[in-house]
């Protein structure tokens, strides 16, 4: 039966049911499609390939079971998304999931996640103590105090699930992936069109959700921030860089440190006087000059923007391209797992640059 499969791969690309049966010319009506998604009735072969097509997927996609689900899925979201957004980003995120898990399995890979010692860390008195906790992940995962240059990488290499999705309202999602038979994963989807510096603090962010356990009562946002913080510029390192007390800097060296730690301007701003190196005065000057240069709203271009494919998940595209050499998957599955054309494909493959 292919209900479930239809309903995500439907809500993956944000189409109603009326949209959909617009879109293979109403081959069926949309009553009909709800039908199959119900698994009251079955398509034929005829409008399951104009469905499929419709979808951007293929027809045995639509006809496999349904093996995994995501748990406690928790979004980052702006006070405009609707819940069509958030059952659009959990179903993409499924999609996407499912052909990264696949390809995993094709080369017989299967990577736990790497849960830091002593996590989930307790936040009870107040935030303060997410810097501990930000420590104690450093120390579990051997990071020393250096700033890390791609924490995508480092997640993956950890074990968690990181996903790069388009979105509007939302800038991020972080789940647990549930498979019959196999020890749950961690997943976090970050915006991808968000600029880098947000995309890392985002990324440090979901991971303070899955670490901390913040106590009733204590913001667990502002916990996740403080973490997020200490994560990207240890202490140690901060002060090693300007001092333990300032009360004014140039915007150059903001821009400096902003080059070293691989975050915006004002989570420096932020990090300082939560450190103490700033006092409520030189952050209230700062985020005037911020305002004034236009920096505080999008598309927050500040000075010295970071690449903005540093962040973004490559290792499903470089465990792709090892199947396909291995001769483990064909050139159609690969570009249907990649989510590109056979065309696009080849490109990439013969001048990645160009793709």
């Amino acid at each position: 039966m292919i209900g479930q499969r239809l309903k995500v791969a439907r809500s993956a690309v944000g189409l109603s049911l009326r949209d959909l049966e617009k879109k293979i010319n109403s081959r069926v009506t949309a009553q009909a499609i709800g039908k199959y998604e119900r698994n009251e009735s079955m398509p034929s072969s005829g409008v399951l390939i104009a469905l499929a097509d419709a979808l951007g997927v293929t027809e045995d996609y639509l006809l496999g079971e349904q093996t995994m689900a995501l748990d406690g899925v928790e979004f980052r979201k702006k006070s405009l998304a609707s819940k069509k957004e958030e059952a659009q980003l959990e179903a993409r995120a499924l999609h996407l999931l499912e052909r990264y898990l696949l390809i995993e399995e094709m080369l017989n890979i299967s990577p736990e996640w790497d849960r830091p010692r002593g996590a989930p860390f307790p936040i009870v008195n107040d935030t303060g103590e997410a810097e501990r906790a930000a420590r104690s992940v450093r120390d579990a995962w051997d990071l020393g105090m250096d700033p890390i240059p791609n924490l995508v990488e480092l997640f993956e290499e950890r074990g968690l699930k990181v996903l790069s999705v388009e979105l509007t309202n939302i800038d991020g999602l972080t789940a647990t992936v549930r498979r019959p038979g196999k020890a749950p994963l961690p997943v976090i989807a970050v915006n991808k069109t968000a600029w880098s510096e947000r995309k890392r603090f985002t990324l440090a962010h979901e991971l303070g959700h899955m670490v901390l356990a913040v106590a009733h009562g204590l913001d667990e946002e502002r916990a996740c921030n403080r973490f997020a913080g200490a994560l990207l510029m240890p202490a140690e390192a901060l002060w090693a860089e300007v001092g333990k007390h300032r009360t004014s800097i140039s915007l150059g060296e903001l821009a400096r440190l902003k080059e070293l730690f691989g975050v915006s301007l004002q989570a420096i701003a932020y990090r300082c006087k939560d450190l103490g190196i700033f006092d409520q005065a030189t952050l209230t000057r700062l985020f005037k000059i911020f305002t004034q240069r236009g920096w505080r709203r999008p598309p927050f271009e500040e000075i010295g923007a970071l690449d903005p494919k540093l962040e973004e998940p490559r290792r499903l595209e470089r465990l792709c391209f090892r199947a396909l050499a291995e001769g483990a998957i064909s050139e159609s599955k690969t570009a249907e797992i990649l989510g590109i054309s056979v065309r696009q494909l080849n490109r990439l493959m013969d001048t990645p640059e160009a793709a």
